[in-house]
């Protein structure tokens, strides 16, 4: 049976998800596409070239910014698709090494808002990045275990005291077992020699659990993908094949990719959605094809930024929990998304935008709007908006088990959001 082009874009998503199980090895895994399609890394600390037509990205940490220029001026405005590329997980604490009754245990703890009970019982690998001493300088080296190392056990329900399951303490509850007591041996050591790196060179980590299981197609008809961190990879993957489809056909603004790091715990960082990591790269776009600030300021009062993130399907089992006359489907179409209490940036002119570019992309668009007794999550668009002053949109593609170890969303809408974003970046002149 001949593999649909829906299908094969769900499938890309399912390979895209395996091949990134941090937010580091999700800047690889989209570098490397880049690259493929002529695209060149720049250094921050070093001079951009200003010589024409271009197609270039930074990596800073977790984080990456891509864009492509034409034979434009110094005041053609952008056009920009967010997202970000952390998840809720657990990750491994500094001193990691612990014992109890006979076990050894890694000391975990959550990063973001983990649905902690989706953990237990999982098999977990290990990812992230090492700080390595290399001589008189240090080198960060990535680091990824696909092997069953660690298990977050649940307690047996005969030990529950009213066999409806416990309050998980996110201090006492979440450490992984990953041997017996009669063999200690340090984790970090175990994770160093694995990367191949002399355990006494490691300065530093960043060390993340990740669900061994496949990603793939599921459902009576396979119109459903079951994969890890859908929430916010499901974006990152459809922004980087909207980018793509944009650059082939250049439209009357510069398209731009930003994906952030450390989203799920408020973008306050060195490459966070609050920190100068796009006003910068914006500005140095500019500057390299001969603009100015005052080009600089011009051009970012004609952009307008989609701040990609994934969005709550109702909920069969739940709908009470959603705003009824608000209905959000599966595969029904990409998601507006809307808070009076400015937790989504989406305005009329914003929702205009995306849904002119639904229509040119000719997919339906839903629209969300929270339960107002219940509180609102957010997402990179408020804090973006208000440090560039681009009127930004808050968009997704709908999902269920948002924030679980494992999530669910439809296949359909993996091509219907990625069309929708890659009309969005190519407006007509």
């Amino acid at each position: 049976m001949p593999v649909s082009s829906t299908a094969a874009t769900a499938a890309g998503l399912c390979a895209f998800i395996d091949d990134s199980p941090s937010p580091f090895h999700v800047c690889r895994t989209v570098a490397r596409e880049l690259d493929a399609h002529g695209f060149t890394p720049l250094a921050e600390s070093a001079p951009w070239p200003s010589d024409g037509p271009s197609r270039h990205y930074v990596v800073r940490g977790g984080s990456l910014v891509a864009w492509a220029t034409a034979d434009s001026t110094g005041v053609t405005p952008f056009r920009v698709v967010g997202a970000h590329t952390d998840s809720p997980n657990l990750r491994v604490k500094q001193h990691a090494d612990l014992a109890a009754v006979g076990w050894q245990l890694v000391g975990l703890e959550p990063y973001g808002g983990a649905w902690l009970n989706s953990w237990l019982d999982r098999e977990l690998g290990i990812s992230g990045r090492l700080s390595v001493r290399d001589g008189n300088v240090v080198r960060n080296q990535l680091v990824r275990i696909d092997e069953p190392i660690l298990r977050v056990p649940q307690l047996a329900i005969h030990l529950s005291e009213d066999r409806r399951g416990v309050t998980l303490d996110p201090q006492r509850h979440v450490n992984a077992i990953w041997g017996l007591g009669a063999q200690p041996r340090s984790f970090l050591e175990f994770v160093a020699e694995y990367a191949e790196v002399d355990p006494q060179a490691v300065l530093g980590w960043e060390l993340m659990t990740h669900d061994l299981a496949p990603s793939r197609l599921v459902g009576r008809d396979r119109d459903l993908v079951s994969a890890p961190r859908l929430d916010n990879q499901g974006t990152c993957y459809a922004g980087l094949n909207a980018f793509l489809a944009a650059i082939a056909e250049p439209g009357a603004a510069i398209p731009v990719l930003a994906m952030f790091d450390h989203e799920e715990v408020g973008s306050q960082s060195d490459r966070g959605a609050q920190s100068d990591l796009l006003p910068t790269v914006l500005e140095r776009i500019v500057l390299a094809r001969g603009g100015g600030r005052a080009e600089y300021l011009a051009a970012l009062a004609g952009s307008v930024c989609a701040s990609g993130d994934m969005a709550h399907a109702t909920h069969p089992n739940y709908p009470d929990r959603h705003e009824p006359a608000h209905r959000i489907e599966v595969n029904g179409g990409p998601v507006l998304k809307v808070n009076q209490n400015l937790r989504y940036a989406t305005d009329a002119a914003g929702a205009g935008a995306f849904a002119l570019a639904c229509a040119q992309a000719d997919v339906p668009l839903q629209r969300y709007v929270h339960r107002a007794d219940l509180p609102c999550g957010s997402t990179i668009g408020p804090m973006t908006a208000a440090r560039t002053g681009m009127p930004t949109v808050d968009v997704g593609a709908a999902q269920l088990a948002m924030h679980s170890a494992r999530e669910i969303m439809g296949a359909e809408d993996v091509s219907s959001y990625a069309a929708a974003l890659a009309a969005f970046l190519t407006p007509a002149p």
